[in-house]
C-alpha cells in the first residue's frame, strides 16, 4: 500500500489515523554559536549549503548518456546578518583578519522549535572572516534596523549524529503519545 501511495501520503495517512501532527519547524527561530559562545541574534543566516562536484567522462560509443565522477564536495560562504550592537565581537573578528592575525573557529547554527529548543544543528569547521557589510543609512526612512553582514569561509558543514538521533527520539516520542 505505502509503495502505491508514496512516503508522504503514507505520513499524511498516518497523521490522520493518530492524530499526530508533523508540522515543519519555522525557518526564524534559530540560534548561532561560535567557539561556544552564543554571537547574538542573527535575523538571517544565508549560505547553509554543501555541492558535491562531479567531473564528466564520455566513454567511446556510449551516445545515451556522460558518466559523471563525484571529485569534492564545495562549501560557499555563511553569511550572518544582524542587527548592529555594541557587541563587537564579529567585528573584533574580521579587524583581527585584515591585520594578518586570522583565527578559525567551529561554530553551529541551531534550529529551535516554538518552544525554543533545539531541534537540530549543523556544525561548520575552520571559519574566518573575509567580508564584513555595515548598515546602509537612509534618512527618509528612519524605521530600518541597522543590519551588519559577516561572510564567513570554513571547511565543510556537519550535521552530528546526536542531532540525527535527537530529531528520531522526537518522531518516535510523537508516535508513542508523548
Amino acid at each position: 500500500m505505502i509503495k502505491k501511495l508514496g512516503l508522504n501520503a503514507a505520513f499524511a495517512a498516518g497523521t490522520d489515523l493518530s492524530g499526530l501532527r508533523y508540522d515543519p519547524y519555522m525557518a526564524y527561530n534559530f540560534v548561532i554559536e561560535i567557539d561556544g559562545l552564543l554571537t547574538g541574534n542573527f535575523s538571517e543566516v544565508t549560505g547553509l549549503d554543501s555541492e558535491i562536484q562531479t567531473e564528466e567522462y564520455q566513454e567511446g560509443g556510449v551516445n545515451e548518456y556522460t558518466h559523471k565522477f563525484p571529485t569534492r564536495v564545495v562549501y560557499p560562504p555563511l553569511v550572518l546578518s544582524h542587527g548592529l550592537t555594541d557587541i563587537d565581537t564579529l567585528w573584533n573578528w574580521y579587524e583581527s583578519a585584515t591585520e594578518g592575525k586570522v583565527k578559525f573557529k567551529n561554530g553551529t547554527i541551531m534550529l529551535l522549535d516554538r518552544k525554543r529548543l533545539p531541534v537540530t544543528w549543523w556544525n561548520f569547521k575552520k571559519a574566518y572572516p573575509v567580508k564584513w557589510s555595515g548598515p546602509q543609512f537612509n534618512a527618509a526612512n528612519d524605521s530600518q534596523v541597522a543590519i551588519e553582514r559577516v561572510e564567513l569561509v570554513h571547511q565543510g558543514i556537519s550535521k552530528p549524529a546526536i542531532a540525527k538521533g535527537l530529531a528520531a527520539a522526537r518522531a518516535g516520542a510523537q508516535m508513542a503519545g508523548f
